[in-house]
C-alpha cells in the first residue's frame, strides 16, 4: 500500500477484554494505515498494554461514565482530530476512517478496495464488505451471527460496526449518537442519507469476526440490547428517518409480547383452544428456513423476539423511572 493511501486512512479499534482477538486485530491493520487508535472500555486483561506494544495510540475511556460503542468510536474520532459536537476536523485528520471492533481481523486487501471505491464514488459516505464469522460452526449463536453478516450487496440503508467512512460526511452530518447503546451505526447512516449521502456494501471480503458466543445468556443479552436500541431510536426519531427503528420495535413487540399475551388472555377468557394460535411460531420458523436460515438459527430468531421485547419494555420503564438501564456486551 502506498504512502498516499496510508495517510488517507485512520483506523479506530474499540474493545473491552478482547485478549488474543485484539492482538490479531492490531496485527491486521498495523502497516496498512497511517494512524491506528485503540479505544479501551475498561479492560482488565492487558489489552491496553498489548495495543501500546503494537504501536497503536491508546485512549482509555473514563470509567465514571457508562460505556457504549458509540462513545468509544467518537473518542477514537477525536483522537484522529474529528471532534464530537463541533462538526469540524483538524487539518491532519485522515480523509477516511476505518472502524473495526477488537474481536475482528481485517482482510489484507480490504482497505485498498474500500478506499478505491470511495475515491470513485463521491456520493457515498460509508462502504462495507463481507464480514464473516471466524468459527460459525462452534455454536448455533455463532452461526446466527454469520448469517446476519451475509447481507445483500449494493446500495443499502445502513452498515454495521465494521465500515470505512468519509470524514467529510461525518463532519457534515455529525458523529455517532452516544445515547445509543446499540444500533448506533444504522442511526448515523439514516442521518447521512437525510443529508444526501449513500451507504454501500461491496461483495469483497472485509474482515473475520470472532463472536465467541457459546451460551444462551450471551445471545439473550445481545437481543435484549437490540430491543432497547429500537425503542431508543424510535423515541429519538419517531416514525421519521424511514421508520426503520419503529418497524423493528413494533415487530419485536408483536412477536415477543402482544401475540403471546393475547393468546393467553383468549385461552383464559374464551377457550383453551386459543392456545392453538401459538402454532404461528413454528410456522414462522419454517418461513425463515425457506428464506435460507438454518432450522436452529430460525428458532433463535423467533426466540430472540422475546428478548427484544424485554429490551423495549426496559427502555420505557427506565424512561418512566428516569434511571438508565445498564446493558453491556456479553464480553
Amino acid at each position: 500500500m502506498t504512502n498516499a493511501i496510508e495517510h488517507a486512512i485512520g483506523v479506530v479499534i474499540i474493545g473491552r477484554n478482547e485478549g488474543a482477538r485484539l492482538v490479531r486485530c492490531l496485527a491486521s491493520v498495523t502497516g496498512f494505515a497511517g494512524r491506528v487508535i485503540y479505544v479501551d472500555s475498561g479492560s482488565t486483561d492487558g489489552s491496553v498494554a498489548e495495543a501500546a506494544a503494537a504501536g497503536a495510540e491508546v485512549v482509555v475511556l473514563d470509567m465514571s461514565r457508562p460505556f457504549t460503542a458509540a462513545r468509544a468510536r467518537n473518542a477514537g474520532l477525536a483522537a484522529l482530530g474529528v471532534h464530537e459536537g463541533l462538526g469540524t476536523a483538524s487539518d491532519d485528520a485522515p480523509e477516511y476512517i476505518q472502524f473495526i471492533d477488537g474481536d475482528c481481523e481485517m482482510d489484507a486487501n480490504w482497505l485498498e478496495q474500500g478506499l478505491n471505491f470511495l475515491d470513485s464514488r463521491h456520493d457515498v459516505a460509508v462502504v462495507s464488505g463481507r464480514l464473516r464469522e471466524r468459527h460459525p460452526d462452534a455454536s448455533i449463536y455463532n452461526a446466527l451471527c454469520d448469517e446476519e453478516w451475509d447481507a445483500p450487496v449494493g446500495e443499502t440503508h445502513y452498515c454495521g460496526g465494521i465500515a470505512l467512512m468519509r470524514k467529510r460526511a461525518l463532519t457534515q452530518t455529525g458523529l455517532f449518537d452516544s445515547r445509543m447503546i446499540a444500533g448506533e451505526e444504522p442511526e448515523l447512516c439514516l442521518r447521512l442519507q437525510d443529508d444526501g449521502w449513500k451507504i454501500w456494501r461491496l461483495p469483497d471480503e472485509m474482515a473475520l469476526h470472532d463472536a465467541a458466543m457459546m451460551r444462551f445468556d450471551q445471545f439473550w443479552a445481545r437481543m435484549r440490547r437490540g430491543g432497547f436500541a429500537y425503542a431508543l431510536w424510535t423515541d429519538m426519531h419517531g416514525r421519521g428517518r424511514n421508520g426503520l427503528g419503529a418497524r423493528m420495535m413494533l415487530r419485536s413487540l408483536f412477536w415477543g409480547a402482544v401475540l403471546p399475551i393475547s393468546v393467553l388472555l383468549a385461552a383464559v377468557i374464551v377457550s383453551p383452544w386459543a392456545f392453538a394460535l401459538l402454532l404461528i411460531y413454528p410456522l414462522h420458523m419454517l418461513q425463515l428456513v425457506r428464506r435460507g436460515h438454518r432450522p436452529g438459527t430460525a428458532m433463535l430468531l423467533v426466540v430472540g423476539k422475546f428478548a427484544e421485547a424485554k429490551g423495549v419494555v426496559d427502555f420505557y420503564l427506565s424512561k418512566w423511572r428516569g434511571k438508565p438501564v445498564g446493558l453491556i456486551e456479553h464480553k
